[in-house]
């Protein structure tokens, strides 16, 4: 693959847009496959501590140089579903109802589950797609009641940062159908010289509904390789350039409920588990060969790293970022610096004349109790600078937003909020009063439902 010339406005570079968890994070323990998720169920959990850490992570990546945005949590307790599935009156009667028939109930629909963005789309930079700009497509989550519900506020979202037509494409969800299973950018991620370039994008699925024999029988394999193919179809990408695979079944069934907590990729490079993907040969060999001179395989053997410890540490679920030297850094939780197989291994790593020279170690852990890590944060966007000028300028990271964010959180979020808590009737008030203004900060118009006159329709 040859590294096109390209002009000013055309140079491109990778922006991640990082999930802000929302004000009802607590650990209710709803992602059956995500071992941390139900682990935790039941704990106490710091709203408050949770956001600020995921803050301060922003923070130093933007001042470390990257292109760091801003997506806002969804409107929690969902009330408005509970009127779609037949509760009346008003919305704290409703509340009060499903809290006291069925906490579980009322719990999955106050879940802040959309600060895993990872899963909010998958993204095809302009550089691959058939009409030349950048295409979102929704995830539609559907195998989890509490993700299913996100997607029509995600487009909406993703409609008020990447307005621009010219430059956008935002794709509604595929449909809500079993054989349509569609996990985002967690099963996604895309190799390239320049990420303005042509890249080659990277799908991974947990099964095939049509044809497909080999799936995991203790966990379900959320993704499927119709979604994928359907993706791809929207983006009008090349097969050329396109490439899926399977997930190995022993891995999700182990607790890699999606791709990115055993396997993370960035321009050439890929850093993954040697137990990740269903006939691991052939997918090197396919990505090698699309890909073409330079791609590099950063394998982890078994015998320095269990499937286990990569769960555990969250090992995978990191971030690649590409550094100016054209070496990458390794942003990891600290979880990983916990586990004495993960750290003895990645100590080796940086001094082994690989790719990866660098380590940055971050505390998310009020995320990572919840089942997810650095990279299921954020949501990577590739764009040109033209591009980037057309995104909405006020969800960029930068020393002003930061500053507005952090009071905005302090002034807005519970330190303190377990299961029982979600119904407390001023919690409801509390989270419209701060998400109506953190619309004013980040300038994107009404977008929740209570600014909707109560309606979630698209």
């Amino acid at each position: 693959m040859s590294a096109p010339h390209l002009t000013a406005d055309q140079a491109g570079f990778e922006a991640n847009f990082d999930g802000l968890v929302g004000p009802t994070h607590h650990y209710g323990g709803h992602s059956f496959g995500n071992v941390a998720s139900t682990g935790n169920a039941k704990l106490v959990a710091n709203p408050r501590e949770a956001a600020l850490q995921g803050l301060a992570k922003m923070k130093a990546l933007a001042d470390m140089g990257y292109r760091q945005g801003v997506l806002p949590p969804q409107e929690r307790p969902a009330t408005w579903l509970m009127r779609e599935l037949g509760y009346t009156g008003s919305d704290q009667d409703m509340i009060a109802a499903v809290g006291n028939t069925n906490p579980g109930y009322l719990s999955a629909m106050c879940s802040a589950s959309s600060m895993w963005t990872a899963n909010a789309a998958t993204v095809s930079p302009s550089g691959d797609t058939g009409d030349g700009r950048v295409h979102f497509t929704v995830a539609n989550l559907q195998n989890k009641f509490h993700r299913a519900i996100e997607h029509r506020q995600t487009a909406r979202t993703l409609h008020a940062i990447f307005a621009d037509q010219q430059h956008f494409a935002v794709h509604a969800a595929l449909p809500m159908l079993a054989a349509m299973g569609d996990e985002g950018a967690a099963n996604h991620t895309r190799f390239c010289q320049d990420y303005a370039g042509q890249g080659v994008e990277f799908f991974v699925y947990g099964r095939q509904h049509w044809g497909g024999s080999v799936e995991p029988q203790r966990f379900p394999a959320r993704h499927t390789l119709e979604a994928s193919q359907a993706v791809a179809r929207r983006h009008g990408l090349r097969e050329t350039h396109t490439v899926f695979a399977q997930q190995n079944p022993a891995v999700i069934d182990a607790g890699v409920f999606h791709n990115d907590v055993i396997a993370v990729g960035n321009q050439n490079v890929l850093f993954c588990h040697d137990q990740a993907f269903l006939n691991a040969p052939q997918v090197y060999a396919e990505l090698n060969q699309k890909y073409g001179a330079g791609f590099e395989l950063i394998e982890v053997p078994s015998s320095a790293v269990s499937v286990a410890d990569a769960v555990k540490s969250y090992l995978f679920n990191s971030q690649l970022l590409a550094k100016a030297n054209g070496k990458q850094r390794l942003l990891v939780p600290e979880e990983c610096a916990n586990t004495p197989a993960v750290w003895a291994y990645l100590q080796h790593l940086v001094h082994d004349n690989r790719a990866i020279d660098e380590l940055l170690v971050f505390d998310l852990k009020q995320s990572m109790q919840n089942g997810g890590g650095p990279a299921c944060l954020r949501l990577r966007v590739a764009l040109t600078a033209a591009e980037a000028a057309a995104v909405n300028p006020a969800v960029w990271m930068n020393d002003t937003l930061y500053g507005q964010l952090t009071q905005w959180v302090q002034r807005h979020y519970r330190d303190r909020l377990h299961e029982s808590d979600l119904l407390d009737p001023s919690l409801l008030n509390e989270v419209r009063t701060a998400l109506d203004e953190l619309t004013q900060i980040l300038q994107l118009g009404a977008i929740y439902p209570f600014q909707r006159n109560g309606s979630d329709a698209e």
